[in-house]
């Protein structure tokens, strides 16, 4: 065996083939299906989009890293499913650009955070953690009270997502900026707009209960508290058909 790989190293020609066919089948493996995923993954008609706050709000969610520490995936394990929700699906993810699935837990997972706690918990669990769980080890995030949020580009925000595939319309992309104030100022001029593109399930409030601004905290409460709340699929599987584990991966 060793003198066949030997004479393979030595063959420059059959080495570089060899090399093409194993990653080929690693290809193979990845591409092949996504020529099944309209089959496999679940449909879910009742599926709404991130409003313009929400969006604005995951990607300071992403530019603090938080997916670093929480997962969003709860996993067909029984203890997590107990724990969090029902399991992960993945039509809920189908307008994640990227996808924040993760899968590191120094945190506990948030796919299923969505009105879990008050807007005013989250708010302080963000200015200090320690106040509301005192065994945490997250860092503060103060400073999202101070700071303001810029979303006078949020039009641009939501292009970009449809370029990719997720559904806005003309209609959300024209009004992406003057929504972004509506959602977090509820008593602003035609408020209430929102919910005509968004749905009426669409939270309208002020988010970290400071009436004077829309800030990020605003933001990212109003992307927390939307978090497992897009669509009812997951909550509305018949659990005589889930199939849970009992055991890890592996064992």
């Amino acid at each position: 065996m060793l003198n066949n790989h030997a004479k393979l190293e030595r063959n420059a020609i059959g080495f570089v083939i060899a090399i093409i066919l194993v990653g080929s089948i690693g290809g193979l493996v990845e591409i092949a299906p996504l020529f099944t995923i309209d089959d496999t993954v679940e449909d879910a008609p009742d599926m709404r989009l991130y409003t313009p706050l929400e969006l604005a709000g995951r990607n300071i969610y992403i530019r603090e890293g938080c997916y670093a520490c929480h997962s969003q995936m709860v996993r067909t394990l029984r203890d997590e499913v107990e724990r969090y929700g029902p399991y992960s699906l993945a039509v809920e993810s189908k307008y994640d650009h990227p996808m924040l699935w993760g899968s590191k837990r120094t945190g506990p997972d948030l796919a299923r955070i969505g009105n879990k706690y008050s807007d005013q918990w989250h708010t302080a669990h963000l200015i200090n953690p320690r106040d509301v769980v005192p065994e945490s080890v997250m860092p503060r995030y103060a400073w999202l009270m101070r700071s303001e949020l810029q979303y006078d580009d949020m039009d641009l925000h939501l292009k970009a997502m449809r370029n990719v595939g997720v559904p806005y319309t003309n209609e959300m992309i024209e009004n992406a900026v003057a929504d972004t104030l509506r959602q977090a100022t509820p008593d602003a001029n035609n408020a209430f707009d929102v919910f005509e593109r968004y749905g009426d399930e669409t939270n309208l409030r002020y988010f970290d209960g400071d009436r004077r601004a829309v800030t990020e905290m605003d933001a990212l409460v109003a992307y927390l508290q939307i978090l497992g709340r897009l669509t009812d699929a997951a909550g509305a599987m018949p659990q005589e058909t889930a199939k849970i584990s009992d055991e890890e991966p592996g064992q």
